[in-house]
């Protein structure tokens, strides 16, 4: 698969808070992050936090009354999830805790992948779940549904690479088989 940006890992996410402290406070203190330091550089307010190999970066909203009010909790919102191990530990300190939450679930080939979903103090969703124990399996070119002329184009141009490579190939067996 072509890497045409050289990309290599994620390295962090970005969130506007309603207030950096109690955004501070909950990464640290319910989802395990730590503070590492930010450049003093910068002209506004933030903490930047890391674990699990991955940077949160929270920065201070201008306007804090003015970010979306925080809504239901829905799976299917955008979110950030973390694996873990066991759910049960999990649900009893979020109970513990206080805060609100929703239990799904996803099975697949006869693995069953637990859910648990709810929000940081700014209405950000949180997903922790045992994904890691469903197998990530590339998809075939051919199978994936494409809809879009640029998907399409680059779909193409992998299809002529891979045709040119086995044409390549072809020829060093004959040149062998000679």
């Amino acid at each position: 698969m072509e890497n045409p940006l050289q990309l290599k890992c994620l390295n962090h996410i970005s969130l506007v808070c309603r207030s950096v402290e109690k955004s501070v406070d909950f990464y640290q203190n319910i989802l395990g992050f730590f503070p590492v330091k930010r450049p003093g550089s910068f002209d506004f307010s933030g903490a930047w936090l890391f674990n699990y190999g991955i940077g949160i970066h929270l920065l201070q909203s201008d306007n804090p009354d003015s970010m979306p009010k925080i809504g239901g909790i829905n799976p299917k919102n955008n979110h950030i999830s973390f694996q873990c191990e066991s759910m049960a530990p999990l649900e009893k300190k979020l109970k513990e805790l206080n805060i609100e939450y929703v239990t799904s679930g996803v099975e697949e080939g006869g693995i069953r992948v637990d859910q648990l979903f709810f929000h940081d103090p700014n209405g950000y969703m949180i997903e922790l779940c045992n994904c890691d124990i469903l197998p990530v399996t590339p998809l075939p070119v051919d199978s994936i549904q494409l809809s879009c002329s640029l998907t399409n184009r680059n779909v193409r141009r992998q299809r002529q690479q891979e045709e040119q490579v086995q044409l390549q190939v072809q020829k060093i067996e004959h040149a062998v088989e000679i």
